[in-house]
């Protein structure tokens, strides 16, 4: 069966969309993951997402690069909702609501396009306390150093660093790649901080859109950021994503979708 697969990339974090009017493919989608999210040897991609349209109804599944189901993705549900909003030929303004296996989440194109790229408004759900992840112990954290744990339908452990560029984020991550870790840094500016990520099911990326809302909550939570600040600016190696945390700890993350592509796969 010859198939097609869009390709997109939120701040770098890449994502192939397949939308399922396509029809099934005849091998497991675990399998073909692993297979089109390759580097070297497939199409390479962070995860692949299954896109379902109904009018303004999408829904959403995603799947690592290792195969593995992720619940939610904030840079992976802007890049489905361009894939969907091409196809239905709507314009700025237009807004989805998107099933994911973190529950209902609420999408707006905002502005013009510029080139290939979107920006989209996400409603994330709430911010959600987590008790420590099995095997955390193994990181060796100085006890005086800040974390917090922390849920936006998936799990975020969060560190705050002096440097991010100067941590083994490979090493870290490996010892729990059953959590997203994220190690943060205040600055440059007096709303902003800097995020580097190591993500479950694919290692580390170029940005994570519900850890850059998983670190904004906590960088308001630890004072790296003033309550005062109307947004976080959260500084990733791919780019700047936007946040707001409610008072009632919802998040709504703002941030680019850029087409790169359509591919033509055999399932």
């Amino acid at each position: 069966m010859q198939a097609f697969l869009s390709k997109h990339h939120g701040l770098g974090n890449d994502f192939l969309v397949y939308n399922l009017a396509q029809g099934e493919p005849g091998a497991p989608w675990a399998e073909l993951a692993r297979l089109w999210c390759a580097r070297t040897t497939g199409i390479g991609a962070d995860g692949l997402l299954l896109l379902a349209v109904d009018g303004p109804r999408l829904s959403m599944r995603l799947l690592n690069a290792d195969g593995t189901a992720a619940e939610m993705s904030g840079n992976g549900i802007r890049c489905l909702v361009q894939a969907a909003h091409h196809a239905l030929g709507n314009g700025p303004g237009a807004v989805y609501e998107v099933d994911t296996d973190a529950g209902l989440r609420r999408a707006e194109v905002i502005g013009e396009p510029e080139g290939h790229t979107i920006q989209v408004r996400v409603d994330m759900g709430p911010v959600t306390d987590l008790g420590e992840p099995a095997g955390w112990a193994a990181l060796e954290c100085d006890p005086a150093r800040p974390v917090r744990h922390v849920s936006l339908g998936n799990p975020h452990s969060v560190v705050g660093v002096e440097d991010v560029k100067l941590v083994d984020l490979a090493r870290l991550g490996a010892l729990v790649p059953h959590v997203n870790l994220e190690i943060i840094e205040p600055g440059p500016g007096p709303n902003d901080i800097t995020m580097r990520v190591h993500e479950r099911g694919a290692g580390i990326t170029l940005a994570c859109g519900t850890g850059a809302c998983a670190a904004a909550d906590v960088a308001l939570a630890w004072g790296l950021v003033p309550r005062s600040a109307p947004e976080v600016t959260v500084h990733m190696d791919g780019g700047v994503a936007r946040v707001r945390i409610g008072p009632d700890r919802t998040a709504v993350l703002a941030g680019p979708a850029t087409w790169i592509g359509t591919v033509t796969v055999l399932t």
